[in-house]
Order: C-alpha cells, then sequence, then structure tokens
C-alpha cells in the first residue's frame, strides 16, 4: 500500500500480515481523493476515520494537508499499527482512538467535515450507519460522510444521499447535509 499523493506520496504502508483488514486498494482510494479534491477544503478540514484498520485513508487525508484526522478502529492491533505508522512519517495531527464505532458515534459531541467508514462488509448493522451519523450530528453544514460498502446495498432513498460510484468490488456512496451540487 503506498500513500497517493501530498507530502507522504510514495511513502509505503507494510502492515503485518495478521490484521482483520480489506484495506481500501491504491485505485480505489485514488478515485476517492480524485472526487474529494473538487469538494474538500483540506487545510481547512476535520476528519473522522471510522473501521480504520491500516490507517491508509486517514494518512492520505493527512498527506493532503487536513487540520486534523481521528481514526476509529476496536482492534489494538490496528490502532497501534496507525500509531507507529503515524510516529515512522511524522505525524502529528492523527489521534487514534480505540472503541466501537457505534458506542463511540452514540456518545459524539463535535462535528467533523469529513466522515470516511470503510466497515467489514459482513458487519451485521452496517446500513445503519448513515443514520446514526446524521442522528448524532456528526458532520458540520457543509460535511461529507462516505461509506465504503459491497454492492449488495443501495443508499440512494436516504434522505441525505448525494453519489454513488463503483471500482471493482469498491463502492462509495456519498451522503451530505447540503445537497446542492
Amino acid at each position: 500500500m503506498r500513500i497517493i499523493a501530498g507530502n507522504l506520496r510514495g511513502r509505503r504502508l507494510n502492515p503485518p500480515q495478521n490484521l482483520p483488514v480489506r484495506p481500501t486498494t491504491d485505485m480505489a482510494r485514488e478515485s476517492l481523493f480524485n472526487i474529494l479534491n473538487n469538494y474538500v477544503d483540506y487545510e481547512d478540514c476535520s476528519v473522522m476515520d471510522l473501521f480504520a484498520g491500516t490507517g491508509a485513508v486517514s494518512i492520505e487525508f493527512v498527506s493532503r494537508g487536513v487540520r486534523e484526522v481521528t481514526s476509529v478502529d476496536i482492534n489494538v492491533q490496528c490502532t497501534d499499527f496507525i500509531k507507529q505508522s503515524a510516529q515512522q512519517f511524522g505525524i502529528r495531527n492523527l489521534h487514534v482512538v480505540r472503541a466501537d464505532v457505534f458506542d463511540l458515534l452514540k456518545r459524539l459531541n463535535r462535528k467533523f467535515d469529513v466522515v470516511f467508514a470503510d466497515p467489514p462488509y459482513a458487519l451485521e448493522n452496517l446500513a445503519s450507519l448513515p443514520d446514526l451519523v446524521f442522528e448524532r450530528q456528526a458532520l458540520t453544514d457543509d460535511g461529507i460522510f462516505i461509506l465504503e460498502h459491497p454492492r449488495e446495498f443501495s443508499f440512494e432513498v436516504h434522505p441525505h444521499f448525494w453519489q454513488h460510484r463503483n471500482y471493482g468490488k469498491v463502492n462509495f456512496t456519498f451522503f451530505a447535509n447540503k445537497l446542492d451540487d
């Protein structure tokens, strides 16, 4: 896995083989950020990465100059790896939180400009994530929620649905508070 762009471009993440993750592919990550480049002012952006796994998406945001990233994962091996990667790359604006995403969202008391979630595809309550993010008001007024999910899910009827993109087996659905463009 490599960082696609920004000041860490080309740096490699080498997670241990035993991490229980399904990392977003380099191609899908590059496509995701190509979309976000048109909508996000990275320098003034706060990001929360849910089910952060290897931290590749979090570090990609940091590399592009975001103000801060909060990476959340319940697995201690994942959070330890993200912390090690942040230290190795000299990253100071990445906060790692070991927590259950659903519990964390239920007690969340702040807003983010971007919330990204890449849950395990077999997660029983995956479909409830958009509702929970909007019920807890986790986004700023212009915020974007991105959910990576398997193709079996469609969120096109969700009141905050904005757009859907497919890259092979990777599906991204974008949600927003303001849906004007």
